[in-house]
């Protein structure tokens, strides 16, 4: 029966991270590994990159091989050229590259998206769909499903326009009122947004949490050892609030480009119905609990009714990962072994 020692060094050497580097068609990706066992790859949505699946991916890594990276043009994915118009097609062939490195035995990989990397993820099954065996796509704004497409590509080239006329902050404010529910207002920036917040929801939770100070305790009778490790472990807090705090600046720092390069692009794109209708036994549609009046539930429900796939209900609203990333990461585990 293996010792305290060895199952504490066991779980730590399955969440420890190993980096790498890819090399693709017009950019250099970045990527995390933890964990063994089947390839796992968590695809981030909006601004974000590897980091948003920090949480998530240690929390899985005792069943997969949980892979992260940042999307080409993001973070630590440098571009070989200038920044231009994404697309998916291009994104999906870069986690075809990333599937066929990390699983050179040729085992079908599982795939989870959220937001725009949704959209991303059911063109990888479209195009590519024996590299993968499951396929769990969370809330893709697809506003070509929307029954009125139209006015769906208006409000997202609304916020597009808003940014390079006035900037961030202002893209953000349109994004909020083009997507609240009709008839209210909505459930705030951090429910509305189309997976660009999603750093913006970590930034005005855990890590102004993290970086508060309490009123130092008062040592009282403890020993020196008790106080020393007090200290020892408000240090440890305050180093990992501090690299919390330095991830969502890397994150939201990929805002202009997913503002002006991603948005449109993506949310306007034609998925494949025939193929994935072909492929819907691998598929799987997520929709979080408490934002089923919103654009991107709506255009994933009616993905999920146009193509045949299963849908599952998640915990919390469009940023559920970010809202309560364990429960989220529990229901993901179900989804996945389902």
């Amino acid at each position: 029966m293996p010792t305290t020692d060895a199952t504490t060094a066991a779980a730590t050497a399955a969440t420890a991270v190993r980096t790498g580097r890819l090399e693709a068609p017009g950019a250099t990706l970045h990527y995390e590994v933890r964990g063994r066992g089947p390839l796992l790859v968590m695809m981030p949505g909006g601004s974000a990159d590897a980091g948003i699946y920090d949480t998530l991916a240690a929390g899985l890594a005792d069943r997969w091989t949980v892979v992260a990276f940042d999307p080409r043009g993001y973070s630590r994915s440098t571009l070989h050229g200038p920044a231009g118009e994404q697309l998916p097609g291009a994104h999906s062939e870069d986690i075809a590259r990333l599937i066929e490195l990390l699983s050179p035995d040729g085992v079908p990989a599982a795939v989870f998206g959220s937001s725009s990397s949704a959209i991303v993820a059911l063109d990888l099954l479209s195009r590519r769909p024996g590299l993968v065996g499951r396929v769990v796509a969370h809330e893709p704004p697809l506003v070509e499903l929307l029954p009125d497409p139209a006015a769906g590509r208006a409000v997202f080239a609304a916020v597009r326009e808003s940014f390079l006329r006035d900037g961030v902050e202002a893209a953000m404010v349109t994004m909020a009122a083009g997507l609240a529910p009709e008839g209210g207002a909505g459930g705030g920036r951090h429910e509305v947004a189309t997976g660009a917040d999603e750093e913006s929801r970590a930034a005005t939770g855990p890590v102004e949490d993290g970086g508060a100070t309490a009123p130092p305790e008062e040592s009282g009778g403890a020993s020196e050892a008790e106080v020393e490790g007090k200290a020892g472990a408000g240090a440890g807090a305050k180093a990992g609030a501090g690299a919390e705090a330095a991830t969502v600046r890397r994150m939201m720092a990929n805002l202009p480009v997913f503002l002006e390069h991603v948005l449109c692009s993506f949310s306007g794109h034609a998925p494949d119905l025939d193929a994935l209708r072909a492929a819907g036994p691998k598929l799987v549609v997520g929709v979080g609990r408490d934002s089923r009046a919103l654009l991107p539930a709506v255009a994933a429900e009616r993905l999920a009714q146009r193509v045949g796939s299963a849908t599952a209900e998640f915990p919390g609203g469009h940023v559920g990962l970010t809202e309560d990333p364990v429960a989220f990461g529990a229901r993901l585990r179900e989804v996945l072994l389902g």
